[in-house]
């Protein structure tokens, strides 16, 4: 189980965090989030469910703060724990018990998948069902979707909305919101249709932070997965904190098999195939080729094995990782220049793969040891 909290790094991290949101220089809470916290506050009471869209990876540390301050709450309300494809499969299940025992509605979902968006929007129709035997006479269903910046709403609303429509046979030109790998690009609220008879629409809202954050272990977990801008902690430290975490935990294991050629071979020669059988061309010089991901976890995984310190010791950690990086620069091909330039460009393409999930799966806290219910 990978966790963030231990470490001096991720500590930084989150201290840097909430000082850069209590500094007004930086528009941490702008006019247009404030607005748009006062846009969202008025319609929560009018839409008919809330879907709170959550980081599976950090199921509670993403949690919409907003949402506390309606109680008793207006609207039926799902979890929605997006991003379930970079989460640890065990511990997305413990999340999903945990949530059902505290009498809470949750789905998990990867909003990039085509056959789980469809699962998920029957779900929801379900639910708009359920809401009808209830006695709800409306003939539209409206479905708030709420989250943290850089959550995948956009994304969510996005494949809901083109799975709805063509399950309904619609025609016409499908509408997109804005989506984007950088926190807070969606300015305004969209409505999507996404089920007809009866209809049913999602309203995408941008993502909201409270005016300012205190809890460092949290910031660090958001900064790392992608919620924070990376320039107020800088991808340097953020791909640190990944490689402490990597370096902690056992998924670094499942890729013993990389350090036998034969077995690299083949698994290259699977993975660089087509349907159609033909060979994709390699370019060296692009850090998400197969081929290259296989050289980044071999070199991993070797640099992991072959350390013979205290991997609980922050500056034997620091050791490693900065045996992790002269290594990566040969296998990520970044040329020799200044170093700090060399290591910021590493940095990148390592948080890159990590956020794509193509260096293993990991849930940053478990969910039984923090209690905010």
């Amino acid at each position: 189980m990978a966790t963030a909290k231990s470490w001096k790094i991720a500590r930084e991290i989150g201290d840097a965090v909430i000082k850069a949101s209590r500094n007004p220089n930086r528009r941490w809470y702008g006019p247009h989030m404030a607005a748009a916290v006062r846009a969202i506050s008025e319609r929560i009471p009018l839409v008919d469910f809330v879907l709170e869209i959550r980081d599976a990876r950090i199921p509670l540390s993403s949690d919409y703060e907003l949402l506390r301050k309606f109680s008793p709450f207006p609207s039926q309300r799902i979890i929605v724990l997006n991003k379930m494809e970079l989460a640890e499969p065990l511990e997305l299940k413990k999340c999903i018990d945990y949530f059902e025992e505290r009498k809470y509605l949750s789905y998990a979902v990867n909003s990039h998948n085509k056959e789980c968006v469809k699962q998920f929007l029957n779900f929801l129709q379900s639910q708009v069902r359920e809401l009808h035997k209830a006695g709800y006479s409306g003939h539209t269903t409206t479905m708030m979707l709420l989250g943290i910046p850089n959550i995948g709403k956009s994304a969510l609303a996005n494949s809901l909305h083109q799975i709805g429509r063509i399950s309904a046979a619609e025609k016409g030109k499908l509408k997109h919101t804005t989506v984007s790998s950088q926190p807070g690009d969606t300015k305004d609220i969209m409505s999507l249709k996404i089920g007809s008879h009866p209809n049913v629409y999602v309203l995408d809202t941008p993502g909201i932070f409270p005016p300012t954050l205190n809890d460092a272990e949290i910031c660090s977990k958001l900064a790392l997965t992608g919620a924070i801008p990376d320039d107020i902690v800088g991808e340097i430290k953020l791909a640190r904190l990944f490689l402490t975490i990597l370096n902690s935990s056992y998924e670094y294991k499942k890729w013993a098999k990389l350090c036998k050629s034969q077995d690299l071979t083949e698994s290259l020669s699977d993975e660089s195939s087509k349907s159609d059988g033909k060979r994709k061309r390699q370019y060296p010089t692009d850090h998400t080729q197969d081929f290259i991901v296989y050289d980044v976890r071999r070199v991993l995984y070797q640099t992991i094995s072959a350390f013979d310190g205290n991997l609980e010791d922050d500056i034997s950690m620091g050791n490693l990782i900065e045996t992790q990086f002269a290594a990566l620069r040969t296998v990520l091909m970044v040329p020799e220049e200044a170093s700090e330039f060399t290591d910021l460009r590493v940095a990148s393409k390592i948080l890159n793969l990590y956020r794509t999930g193509r260096l293993g799966h990991y849930t940053l806290e478990h969910v039984s040891d923090i209690a905010k219910y």
